[in-house]
């Protein structure tokens, strides 16, 4: 077997666990340090940092935010990643807020990312795309619950058939008070404000 079939088993199996350090929920290495590692064993090896055609910069846009494209070359296998411009909390910058810094900081994670693809630091990521799939189902979730509850409440329309019953609860349940008959309310009917308004004058003159 060729050293060319062998390279990726050779840095797949390399210990990198006193470089490897903590941020936040994920565990990272070093751009420097991995590239310091694929060089020794593949002097050969290149970086490829890719240019927008339309704007010759090294990054490129969807119209809302921004990604960068970097290659790594070893053997004449290349392996690309596409990187999400992030900011320190892990969410996409949009296009009018990104910095040259923020570029930058994309490539290098985006190299340590590609070079990975080549084994070197792989098991780092292993689990890097399920992390945030529970916060997805959480958030369809909570959008579901939203949506259902807003679908089943009723918009309550000043003079509409509920309106009188909604008076005769007013007049029946004054010692609550406003805030609290408005919120009962609420958990069956859509209030608007200029409604609320109108409910408020209700119960002072009730």
């Amino acid at each position: 077997m060729s050293k060319n079939e062998n390279y990726f088993k050779d840095l797949v199996a390399k210990d990198i666990s006193k470089h490897v350090k903590k941020k936040g929920n994920f565990n990272y290495l070093s751009w420097a340090i991995a590239w310091n590692y694929l060089k020794q064993s593949n002097p050969g090896a290149q970086r490829i940092v890719y240019e927008a055609q339309e704007t010759g910069l090294n990054w490129f846009s969807d119209g809302m935010t921004g990604y960068v494209k970097v290659g790594i070359v070893v053997n004449n296998i290349e392996h690309i990643d596409y990187l999400p411009i992030k900011d320190f909390r892990h969410n996409s910058i949009t296009v009018d807020k990104i910095t040259s810094m923020d570029v930058n900081t994309a490539i290098q994670r985006a190299t340590a990312k590609a070079i990975a693809m080549h084994g070197l630091g792989l098991s780092l990521y292993a689990n890097e795309d399920t992390l945030i799939i529970p916060e997805i189902q959480e958030h369809k979730k909570t959008q579901t619950t939203t949506k259902q509850k807003t679908e089943t409440l009723i918009t309550l329309e000043i003079g509409d058939m509920n309106w009188a019953k909604v008076l005769t609860y007013i007049s029946k349940n004054k010692e609550l008070g406003l805030e609290k008959i408005v919120k009962n309310l609420k958990s069956k009917y859509s209030i608007k404000a200029v409604v609320k308004k109108e409910l408020a004058k209700s119960f002072k003159n009730d």
